[in-house]
């Protein structure tokens, strides 16, 4: 029972936290070098991607906005460029033609750079061609600067205070309602027992 429990709990954090760092915001500090929009054929990789937007029907393919950065020390780095909508993460963006205007704006060369914190969430899988999803485009002094993530550290410290609410609550619950409740179960058998010994000693013990 206690390996189960264990096995329970380990599943549970890596479960959570695989939700947690892809959903939570993150930041990096990169210079804009193209934008594409290309027809892109969904398949098991379909659950990274947004719904389709508003106004628009499902089907097999469609258009999805890009924006191609690349890193200060050079490495590439691709963002998909799509709403949100009402659904999951609820980051409610609607703008991404907008953005995707500004993207092109901010566009520079290693000569001339210019630098810019993204917001995004997400993961980068080249396997299966998963992107993150650009949330915010913001220029910046340069690649040194510090960018504090506070709607980061605001989402651990809420969840954090959920967790210890739920492990109060639940341990409170055990204490006046199960335990009470077992204990119970273990008297009435208890008695149980004497009677049943009782009534056997008496019909057998002469």
């Amino acid at each position: 029972m206690r390996t189960f429990k264990w096995t329970l709990l380990i599943l549970l954090i890596v479960v959570g936290g695989s939700i947690l760092y892809y959903t939570l915001p993150r930041h990096d500090v990169v210079r804009v070098v193209g934008v594409d929009t290309r027809l892109e054929t969904l398949g098991l990789n379909r659950m990274f991607y947004a719904s389709v937007p508003s106004g628009m029907e499902e089907s097999g393919a469609r258009d999805v906005r890009y924006i191609e950065t690349l890193r200060p020390s050079g490495r590439e780095r691709v963002f998909r460029n799509e709403d949100t909508g009402w659904i999951w993460p609820p980051y409610f963006k609607f703008n991404s033609a907008d953005m995707q205007a500004r993207a092109r704006n901010l566009i520079s060369t290693s000569d001339d750079p210019r630098w810019i914190a993204v917001t995004y969430y997400g993961i980068r899988s080249q396997l299966f061609s998963i992107y993150p999803n650009v949330l915010r485009l913001r220029a910046v002094a340069g690649p040194e600067v510090t960018i504090i993530p506070w709607t980061r550290i605001i989402g651990f410290v809420l969840l954090f205070g959920l967790a210890a609410w739920l492990y109060f609550s639940l341990r409170r619950f055990r204490e006046k309602r199960v335990e009470p409740f077992v204990d119970s179960i273990g008297e009435r058998r208890d008695a149980a027992r004497g009677r049943l010994s009782r009534f056997w000693h008496r019909l057998f013990g002469g």
